[in-house]
């Protein structure tokens, strides 16, 4: 068996030297002149000419970034009502960065170990999503694991039924497993509840739900339009280099197709959005070179690509820290210079997105002083529906939303996934208790009600 490698064995092509000076870039940024991928290395480094962050050069940049952020959305602050519905954590594709999947063949009937997993039927989806769409969520969130048995649709199962090596194709008939997902088309045809937005199927997904067949990402995309897809998660991204996914997802969808699929999305009319996931192998060349490409990809899908959310690695629990290939994730003045430089040099991305889920609320609002705009979402559980007593996961309502962003004197404002719709909230004058206002059935109620929020997920 060979050793995993570690953090010690990485030797990669690209890394973070230029010819470049830190002082022209910066000046550059301040200008608002097209940044380079040297410029980014510069200010990602805050100088590749020495070792380690300056902290005076990385507050230049973070107030370069906070000025641009300024003028190009002013001050407000948005946020989603929204719900995440993973459908399943079956997985067998094993990048090692994920501490989300559980081994697929732990699904199976008659296994000799049982999951520790989940996976839902699209009828328990739809009850899901409608209980929330009940309480006022505007938007449905959706990203699963690679589950053998899950496919497009009915054409595509028969297609993988009669493949002559499945195992090539990563498929095991449903028939094999203890619950059976469906296909990836009644999924999200049972979480389209009374015009909710769906938000789902990542170019990963995209990849899985178009294995062994000749068809193109734009077939697949129309497919998963017409089936009540709205918009497409730019997750899978992690790092768009190969040298890097070789490392962390050797068995995952490359950069090219990863751009390829989004832009087949854009292409069939579905909105995007794109992320980045930072600070694990990865250096800051990785890091410019991944914004170059998502800058480019805009301008060939006309500006459907509507934020950028960069994604801090999160490494306890995942291969990678345990093989000792990373020995922890980004720091945080690694995580401020990554917000500020997105702003500054994705300049045809109108938002930046602060995640409390991956910084904590403290330092998620100081990411809003660093060029981000916007704040997520409520990211209101699916346990809320399945648990008596209103028990809840990673949770943030509305009253907290506004509180918060209004404490560093920034203007709540809820939104719709496209932005598009937008409420403006005067933390003044608005009565307390809020809840959402955007959603197909909200009306200004809390999502949750006082007593739910007392009793945890666990309980």
């Amino acid at each position: 068996m060979e050793r995993p490698v570690t953090e010690a064995d990485l030797a990669f092509e690209h890394v973070p030297e230029t010819d470049q000076s830190f002082e022209n870039a910066l000046a550059k940024a301040r200008a608002g002149e097209r940044l380079t991928v040297d410029d980014a290395i510069e200010l990602l480094t805050t100088g590749s000419d020495s070792d380690g962050i300056d902290r005076a050069r990385k507050e230049l940049v973070l107030e370069a970034a906070d000025r641009r952020r300024a003028e190009v959305v002013g001050e407000e602050v948005t946020f989603v009502a929204n719900l995440n519905n993973n459908v399943t954590t079956a997985c067998n594709v094993g990048c090692l960065f994920c501490n989300f999947k559980d081994a697929a063949h732990t699904f199976e009937r008659g296994a000799d170990v049982e999951t520790a997993g989940f996976t839902k039927t699209p009828a328990e989806s739809r009850e899901a999503v409608a209980g929330a769409v009940d309480r006022g969520i505007y938007e449905v969130t959706s990203v699963s694991g690679l589950h053998p048995a899950f496919a497009l649709d009915e054409e595509h199962l028969e297609i993988l039924d009669t493949h002559p090596n499945p195992k090539e194709v990563n498929y095991k008939p449903p028939e094999r497993y203890a619950t059976n997902p469906g296909t990836y088309a009644e999924q999200l045809s049972a979480m389209s509840v009374d015009g909710v937005h769906v938000h789902s199927m990542t170019p990963e997904e995209g990849y899985h739900a178009r294995r062994g067949t000749d068809w193109s990402y734009e077939e697949v995309y129309s497919r998963l339009k017409d089936a009540g897809l709205d918009t497409v998660p730019g997750t899978a991204a992690e790092i768009l280099v190969d040298e890097v996914r070789d490392v962390i997802c050797p068995g995952k969808i490359t950069t090219d197709g990863w751009l390829e699929a989004m832009e087949a999305a854009a292409n069939v009319g579905l909105g995007l959005t794109a992320t980045i996931m930072y600070g694990h192998v990865e250096n800051e060349a990785h890091r410019a070179m991944h914004l170059k490409r998502v800058r480019d990809l805009q301008e060939r899908v006309d500006g459907a690509i509507t934020e950028f959310v960069p994604l801090s690695f999160i490494h306890q629990n995942t291969p990678l820290f345990e093989h000792d290939v990373v020995a922890g994730g980004a720091s945080t003045d690694e995580d401020e210079l990554m917000i500020a430089v997105s702003r500054l040099f994705l300049d045809n991305v109108e938002h930046i997105q602060s995640s409390w889920v991956k910084y904590g609320d403290e330092q998620g609002l100081k990411m809003l002083s660093c060029g981000a705009d916007d704040f997520m979402g409520t990211i209101l559980s699916e346990e809320i529906t399945k648990r008596a007593g209103g028990g809840y996961g990673e949770f943030r309502s509305v009253g907290e939303y506004v509180e918060m962003i209004a404490s560093i004197g920034r203007v709540p404002v809820e939104r719709s996934t496209d932005y598009e719709m937008r409420r403006v909230i005067d933390p003044e004058h608005a009565d307390p208790p809020l809840g959402p206002e955007l959603g197909p059935k909200a009306d200004g109620t809390p999502l949750l009600t006082t007593d739910e929020r007392r009793v945890s997920a666990d309980d």
